[in-house]
């Protein structure tokens, strides 16, 4: 279950780039208006991720749950109804507010289910389902556009969507998409018999006490502007390579670019398989060194490379990528030894990095141009890669051989 809704979040959030060149053309927007959708998107996770912590303790899994799901649909059928920018950037926060309190609920309960020596496995895992996600979903946008764009092609659900979508908008219906498939989720969770999970006081939202506690730690901050690195990376590779493959190289967005999104995330998923592999061979700090280093290769031939190395290295960025999330998040919690529900949320604040760093470099990009502006992300690249050199979990990652807590213990 925690894995199925994994799967959905990734669904309704990482459309977001392939959709961005339709934004500008369509509501007539720069880079930097554009890029404030995903930023109202991802700055819920900033306001939300904190309180739902405190909210997982009060109403329990399900129906915190539920609830998400719930706010996901009523962002989603607003737009779908009401497609106006006004109307784009409110609903765009809901769902986002939405995501934030499912990342909350399951991010702990992966990790207490399949025991913290082996979180960043199962994390990277969860990356792979959630990768999964991601690389269907631009094909389902390529699909409803071009159907919906062919009156004499349409079939199946287009049909259905016809009527209810502008002529004019056709990518506003995937919207209707994402609502059925969040009330869809509403539905299957409030009907399943969900496994109880009690949680100890390490895993306890608890206190504004012990958020303040943990606050004051130093090692918390550098863990928190990691992941807003990471995310910022993430968000800010996926919602600009079409507009800058469109803008540089002519590359249909419709087609070429959201095939390049599609397989940023198919590799994504295929480095997960590799991290999961690795991670069991090598320390973790290891692994995300020579990932980052990786990533920040790609990065360069996707950004001054010709158009043929440029369609290539851009998707390569999502498999160097693959690893880091779940790296950073069990590092992170595996780096303090009490009250991992509110470390969690802390960190799952980070998430709205996915709303900073697509911002400013489209704010970049209206002024020295796009290319310019995605030079932001070797600074955040770097900040993950500086991870591998400074972290000091207290428990490593099971290697074969029980070497991690070997490892673990000189450290």
């Amino acid at each position: 279950m925690v894995l199925l809704i994994f799967f959905v979040i990734s669904f309704l959030t990482n459309i977001l780039g392939p959709i961005v060149p339709d934004i500008i053309r369509d509501f007539h927007v720069s880079l930097a208006m554009a890029a404030l959708l995903p930023f109202c998107f991802f700055i819920a996770y900033g306001v939300m991720s904190i309180p739902a912590g405190f909210l997982v303790e009060r109403w329990g899994e399900k129906r915190l749950i539920i609830v998400a799901f719930a706010a996901a649909a009523i962002g989603a059928l607003s737009f779908a109804i009401f497609h106006t920018y006004a109307v784009a950037t409110i609903s765009l926060f809901v769902m986002g507010a939405g995501m934030a309190a499912l990342q909350v609920a399951i991010n702990p309960l992966l990790r207490v289910a399949g025991g913290e020596e082996h979180f960043a496995f199962n994390s990277a895992f969860a990356q792979l389902v959630f990768g999964a996600a991601s690389f269907i979903s631009p094909f389902v946008y390529a699909y409803l556009v071009e159907g919906l764009s062919s009156p004499s092609q349409r079939s199946g659900i287009v049909q259905w969507l016809a009527p209810i979508t502008p002529p004019t908008l056709p990518w506003v219906s995937i919207y209707w998409i994402f609502a059925a498939a969040a009330i869809v989720m509403a539905g299957v969770i409030a009907i399943a018999r969900l496994p109880s999970v009690k949680r100890t006081e390490e895993e306890s939202a608890g206190a504004i006490e012990m958020y303040i506690a943990l606050l004051r730690k130093p090692v918390v901050w550098l863990y928190l502007l990691s992941i807003i690195a990471y995310v910022g990376s993430e968000q800010g590779t996926a919602d600009w390579m079409s507009q800058f493959l469109y803008q540089y190289h002519g590359v249909d967005p419709h087609t070429g670019g959201a095939s390049a999104v599609a397989y940023f995330w198919a590799l994504l998923t295929a480095g997960c398989f590799i991290g999961m592999w690795l991670l069991k061979l090598f320390d973790s700090r290891r692994v995300l060194i020579a990932f980052s280093v990786g990533a920040l290769c790609m990065l360069t031939l996707a950004l001054f490379g010709p158009r043929g190395v440029s369609r290539i290295a851009f998707p390569c960025i999502g498999l160097f990528a693959s690893i880091m999330w779940p790296t950073l998040i069990s590092l992170g919690l595996n780096s303090v030894r009490t009250h991992h529900g509110p470390l969690a949320g802390i960190l799952c604040t980070g998430i709205m990095g996915g709303a900073l760093v697509p911002l400013l470099i489209g704010s970049l990009g209206d002024v020295f141009g796009l290319r310019t502006g995605m030079l932001l992300l070797y600074v955040t690249f770097g900040i993950v890669l500086s991870v591998g050199f400074w972290a000091r979990p207290l428990i490593g990652n099971a290697i074969r051989g029980d070497r991690g807590r070997a490892v673990a213990e000189r450290a």
